[in-house]
């Protein structure tokens, strides 16, 4: 387990599932997940991707806890993770909002990437986020990761075209910027 000042990351529990459901269909928390999603996820869809995760060789996803009291939050882990390029794609949703905007999610980014670059040594983590996601897009800078590129109106989301940015951190910025912190 993985503990900072504010939150743990841990191991990812079936019994999550139901509340992970809630969040991911709040209209509030989804906006900022699933660019294609056009339906409402089942508790069998939660059920199917648990166990996709549990059996990829691929992804590793934890799930963020309180430090104190251990209160669920969200999760976030890496995908696509390429063993012989050492790089991997990070991904974060913090479901519970009484906890957005408070330094949490910046946190769980700096832990995972501490996983990433010290436990699997990996060499790039990379990242999309929509441009109207600012709290993500500040968390992320202040973990160290650099805007690389846009993807110009990729996005159709609540009747407007959005960016979709990709951002990135090499190991060597992770290390200068953990030595800053």
């Amino acid at each position: 387990m993985y503990v900072g000042r504010l939150v743990q990351l841990g191991p990812l529990k079936r019994e999550y599932l139901p509340q992970y459901l809630a969040w991911v269909n709040d209209p509030e928390v989804g906006r900022y997940l699933f660019p294609g999603q056009m339906r409402f996820l089942t508790s069998e869809d939660e059920e199917e991707w648990f166990d996709r995760v549990r059996k990829a060789q691929d992804q590793i996803i934890f799930a963020i806890l309180t430090v104190e009291g251990g209160h669920l939050l969200g999760n976030c882990g890496l995908r696509n993770i390429d063993w012989k390029n050492r790089c991997a794609s990070f991904g974060i949703f913090i479901g519970n909002k009484r906890f957005w905007g408070k330094g949490y999610g910046t946190e769980a980014t700096r832990l995972l990437l501490r996983y990433a670059f010290e436990e699997l040594n990996l060499h790039r983590v990379e990242l999309e986020v929509y441009d109207f996601n600012t709290r993500a897009i500040r968390a992320y800078e202040k973990a160290g990761f650099r805007r690389e590129g846009t993807r110009r109106q990729a996005l159709y989301r609540e009747g407007s075209w959005h960016d979709i940015h990709l951002m990135a951190i090499l190991k060597e910025e992770w290390e200068a910027n953990a030595m800053g912190q």
